[in-house]
């Protein structure tokens, strides 16, 4: 269905089995305290008082046939969300493959409003006084029966169309799509290079496991005005940081851990002067 194109009539079943976020929207005009006045805006809705309803822009337009000749002109809308907004919730809707899912599929997320929370707005309004309304009627009251009837009749289109919610608040439906799977994408690309980083430290960290001699070796390119080298203040850092080597000892040569020791640090740092020195493109 047309974003524009909206039913004018309630079936004859009425709402039936009504999706959460219909009720949420049907309880805004449910909480009105004119009982009598919705009761004849349900009558409205359902005998096709409402001769026509379309979306013009971001607002709704309906013609609601009352007790006069001429039919009434209402307007109904929501304040919009601005295109920073809208940027901040598509990056929230993004994030979330779930959202995306249930979305394409025409079902409403029902944590939704997570995804507005950063922008301090609501997908759906808090209240009844935040859905904006005119009738053309003399009626004083807003709303009126016959903008009711409105409300009603997107109760029924909700159910349908989901995005007509978010039409309302700035967005059609196509927009919101689109930006969402560009937003998608670039969100999968970033998830597949951060794994192929992962996966390509881990085999770095398997074949230094593996080759302990990668240890000392460096083939990537200095810049050098980012770089500085200088020589361990501290030669014996790495075998105090690992604290005492478990080795196995021998009375017969009672001396032969200490020399272990000694030689693994002179190695260190003869390795640890080549690796400098290569970095710093001097030859031995």
């Amino acid at each position: 269905m047309n974003d524009s194109e909206i039913t004018t009539a309630i079936s004859r079943k009425g709402l039936g089995k009504q999706a959460w976020w219909v009720e949420q929207w049907m309880e805004l005009i449910n909480s009105y305290r004119y009982k009598k006045r919705l009761e004849r805006a349900w009558i409205y809705a359902r005998e096709g008082n409402v001769t026509s309803i379309r979306f013009e822009g971001r607002r709704i337009h309906a013609r609601v046939q009352g007790t006069e000749k001429k039919p009434y002109k209402v307007k109904l809308w929501l304040d919009v969300l601005d295109d920073e907004n809208w940027t901040y919730v598509i990056d929230a809707l993004a994030k979330k493959a779930k959202w995306s899912a249930q979305l394409l599929a025409g079902v409403m997320p029902k944590d939704i409003e997570q995804a507005f929370a950063t922008t301090g707005k609501r997908l759906f309004p808090f209240n009844l006084q935040e859905v904006k309304s005119e009738c053309s009627c003399p009626d004083q009251a807003n709303p009126c029966k016959h903008i009711s009837a409105v409300y009603f009749l997107m109760g029924e289109q909700f159910k349908e169309n989901p995005f007509l919610l978010f039409q309302l608040r700035g967005k059609g439906k196509n927009s919101l799509l689109s930006d969402l799977a560009q937003k998608r994408l670039s969100v999968s690309k970033e998830s597949q290079a951060k794994t192929h980083v992962l996966n390509n430290t881990s085999m770095t960290k398997n074949n230094i496991i593996r080759s302990p001699e990668i240890w000392w070796s460096y083939k990537q390119n200095l810049d050098d005005d980012l770089v500085v080298i200088t020589s361990s203040t501290e030669a014996k850092a790495g075998p105090l940081i690992a604290g005492e080597i478990p080795l196995a000892s021998n009375p017969q040569f009672p001396a032969s851990q200490n020399t272990f020791i000694k030689n693994l640090i002179s190695y260190s740092e003869t390795q640890g002067q080549k690796a400098m020195l290569s970095a710093m493109s001097i030859n031995t």
